[in-house]
């Protein structure tokens, strides 16, 4: 599986931490920066990237990382097809996939022990989908808006 990664200076150890140890779990990497440390960069133009790639290919997926996650998760959200969730545990991770096959996933790197990113980060690109009809259809009503503009077909 392709893993799209993504930071800014507030999570960039733990993206270059990330990208190593899903590189030797068996995953193919891509790294959409940053690739280096510099405290004044910013976040969009780093996560977009990888958003866009996620959405240009079905069954990629992606993490974006930065201070809290949440701005990452803002601008993940802004690509089309894109569907980027937060997630601090384990279970929020699997449950993301599980219930709203999340591409797309934000971790707070100010938050966020590594080996705790790691296990969230493993968790997310393991679980599989559920395709129960109840959350198949709540994706279906999201995606329908946002190609619409309304959640009616």
């Amino acid at each position: 599986m392709r893993v799209h990664l993504a930071t800014d200076h507030a999570a960039f150890e733990l993206k270059q931490y990330l990208a190593e140890k899903l590189a030797d779990a068996g995953f193919e990497v891509v790294d959409h920066g940053a690739e280096v440390l510099d405290p004044q960069d910013d976040y969009p133009p780093f996560i977009i990237a990888a958003a866009e790639a996620v959405a240009a290919q079905p069954g990629d997926r992606g993490i974006v990382l930065g201070g809290s996650g949440n701005g990452e998760l803002m601008a993940a959200n802004k690509v089309k097809g894109v569907r980027c969730a937060f997630a601090n545990t384990v279970e929020l991770a699997s449950l993301t996939r599980q219930h709203n096959d999340a591409n797309c996933l934000a971790i707070g790197g100010r938050f966020t022990p590594e080996e705790l990113a790691l296990e969230i980060a493993i968790a997310f690109l393991t679980t599989p989908f559920s395709f129960e009809e109840r959350h198949q259809r709540r994706i279906d009503m999201l995606t329908t808006y946002e190609v619409t503009g309304s959640i009616e077909a």
